[in-house]
């Protein structure tokens, strides 16, 4: 251990009284199950079997998974189809964009501080509030559909960008804190999938109501389909488990914090912009992540499609997202090479397909202009072949940039605290990316001026971050600065002694939690 990481006396002493306490917490004498630290028995039990092969139990890093994902699924997922229709669905963009300028600068402020509001309040209780701002906002655009409310549309957007900043908070603390070091890169490609999936199903509502519509706005059947899914997902919401009963398959633990409140929770987060001041670095790819959002959407979908063309695009879009994380989370967690090679790798590749997708987008975006009168596309003129497939790659690459940030991200920590607070860095300052972009839309700045602010804040990006993506990224996440400003022990993480991996309660006796757990993740990691 290094100097610096050494334990004083006194928190060596501290550190081995709550380990005793903890080992000699109270078990449920039929299930084995430490009931001191996690959950009802039931939780462990798999949910159903078909034959030999068994669902994951309630309570796995699996489960819960699934669940955050088809809460994005029918919440974020249906509001992407949406926003990808341009516009919101509607023919004239300027009361939706100044509705999404409102919705990300709100979430550039709670997204900032929702890792301390989700430490404090629970996942489960940050991901419900969430789920409940997409239903609304829906609800508004029906609302400016039937009688042009543009204040109401705009009061909900900005409630959306309170809300959703929780809800990716909460997202974001369950992707990266939950899985194996090893599984990071799965774990962020299923949720992608997942999340993508809603996109694609929620274009095709759009698409068939108006498949023979030559119409600029969508009608109100539409909506009406949307809002139904979306309450779904806000019920779907109250299903999370509380982190503290997640247990992983090996008897491993998620590190969280016992006792919170908002004194710890708010100097948490500046302990953590403190103790890890490199995650600045990382800010600018934070705030190019989603810059670009309002350029698809609105400068390329919008001015270039009819309404029937732009359901068909979007569809395809949220379809190349699903492509572009599954084979970023297959890279990034390419078995035969160290972490730091992977995180090298997938830079080099990152930045190759940002000038090959975007210089193609240059080379297009040179064909019209915002004056340009009448483009209208259509999936049947014979012009629309190349632009379509452009479209495909910005999906792809939307996936392919997010998965790699937040592996990156992922890689830096294995504390749900830490992680929580970068997750909501991350969507605070993404937020504040994509409320600039809205409102330099909504002041009808020029197209090719939107385009180069993309190309160039995302190349610009990757560079600062390089510093911390070529030598940050270790092999392994030394468990000392997990654990230093955690009240959480070994035995917190790893469950009972008996299933450390084989390691016996004397080496557990004889060393502190942060060695123990670092020795049993290294046994734990040798054996994978």
């Amino acid at each position: 251990m290094a100097e610096s990481e050494k334990q004083t006396p006194e928190q060596t002493e501290m550190s081995t009284q709550q380990y005793a306490s903890s080992t000699s917490a109270p078990h449920d004498p039929e299930s084995g199950v430490d009931q001191a630290v996690v959950g009802p028995a039931w939780m462990y039990k798999p949910l159903f079997k078909i034959g030999k092969w068994e669902a994951p139990y309630f309570a796995s890093p699996e489960m819960q998974l699934y669940l955050v994902s088809f809460v994005c699924f029918l919440c974020p997922g249906m509001f992407n189809a949406v926003s990808g229709l341009g516009g919101g669905g509607q023919v004239n963009a300027h009361d939706v964009n100044n509705a999404n300028t409102a919705l990300y600068s709100t979430f550039a402020v709670v997204g900032f501080f929702a890792g301390s509001i989700a430490n404090r309040i629970g996942l489960r209780l940050t991901l419900s509030f969430g789920g409940f701002g997409y239903f609304l906002y829906v609800a508004s655009l029906l609302s400016y559909n039937i009688n042009q409310n543009a204040g109401f549309l705009i009061f909900s957007g900005a409630f959306l960008g309170v809300c959703a900043g929780l809800l990716w908070c909460a997202q974001g603390a369950v992707m990266l804190s939950y899985p194996h070091e090893h599984e990071k890169g799965k774990y962020i490609a299923v949720f992608w999938v997942i999340f993508n999936l809603g996109g694609v199903i929620g274009s095709l509502v759009p698409l068939g109501q108006n498949m023979h519509s030559t119409a600029g706005n969508v009608n109100n059947g539409t909506y009406i389909a949307f809002l139904v899914l979306m309450a779904i997902g806000f019920v779907l919401c109250w299903c999370l488990a509380d982190s503290k009963h997640v247990k992983r398959k090996d008897g491993s633990r998620v590190i969280v914090i016992k006792n919170p409140t908002w004194k710890s929770e708010i100097l948490g987060l500046w302990e953590t912009l403190i103790n890890d001041s490199y995650i600045v670095l990382l800010f600018p790819m934070f705030l190019a992540s989603n810059w670009f959002y309002g350029y698809h959407f609105n400068a390329v979908n919008l001015a270039y499609f009819n309404v029937r063309t732009r359901a068909l695009n979007s569809l395809l879009y949220w379809l190349m997202q699903m492509v572009g994380a599954f084979v970023f989370g297959q890279l990034l967690d390419l078995k035969g090479l160290s972490r730091p090679w992977r995180a090298k790798l997938n830079f080099g590749i990152l930045l190759a397909i940002t000038m090959g997708i975007w210089g193609g987008g240059y080379a297009f975006q040179k064909t019209y202009t915002r004056e340009t009168e009448g483009l209208g596309t259509d999936f049947t003129d014979s012009g629309y072949i190349g632009p379509m497939f452009l479209y495909m790659f910005y999906g792809f690459y939307d996936a392919a940039f997010q998965t790699c940030t937040y592996w990156y991200m992922g890689s830096l920590s294995n504390n749900s605290r830490k992680l929580a607070n970068f997750a909501g860095f991350y969507k605070g300052i993404q937020s504040a990316g994509a409320a600039g972009m809205w409102s330099l839309d909504a002041q009808e700045t020029p197209y090719m001026t939107e385009f180069a602010s993309c190309w160039g804040l995302l190349v610009g990006s990757m560079l600062v971050a390089s510093p911390v993506i070529f030598f940050k990224v270790k092999e392994t996440t030394a468990v000392e600065d997990d654990l230093r400003f955690s009240d959480e022990t070994a035995v917190d993480v790893l469950g009972d002694t008996t299933e450390m991996s084989g390691m016996d309660k004397s080496h557990a006796e004889t060393h502190t939690p942060a060695e123990t757990l670092r020795d049993s993740h290294d046994e734990r990691s040798t054996k994978e």
